[in-house]
């Protein structure tokens, strides 16, 4: 069984930083690709930023400059840092994995992080 569990979120003022850690347990799961999505109140869940076992970066416009995502592939465990914080930024923040288990394609989320930017 694969468990996703994100940590980090909190309060934070206009202008400030968190980091953001998205820990991944499971026997024999091997992560292909690390992602973060958000959900503000009233809206549709969006992605903020992707890794894959290539390392190679994708993020979403509104993340370029201001948020880097990583992966500690040794501890199965990610990371989103945001800098530059905006009020816009207030959501939920998940992690969603990729990976295998053995010959099987697996997929599982997190619950999430709340992350709330307010002065």
């Amino acid at each position: 069984q694969v468990r996703v569990v994100e940590s980090g979120g909190g309060l934070v003022q206009p202008g400030g930083s968190l980091r953001l850690s998205c820990a991944v347990s499971a026997s024999r799961f091997s992560v292909y690709a690390m992602n973060w999505h958000r959900q503000a109140p009233g809206k549709q869940r969006e992605l903020v930023a992707g890794i894959t076992n290539g390392g190679y970066p994708d993020y979403a416009d509104f993340a370029k400059g201001r948020f880097t995502i990583s992966r500690d592939s040794g501890k199965n465990t990610g990371y989103l840092e945001m800098s530059n914080l905006k009020p816009e930024d207030t959501a939920d923040y998940f992690c969603h994995v990729e990976g295998t288990v053995g010959n099987a394609m697996v997929d599982c989320w997190g619950r999430g992080t709340q992350v709330a930017v307010s002065s």
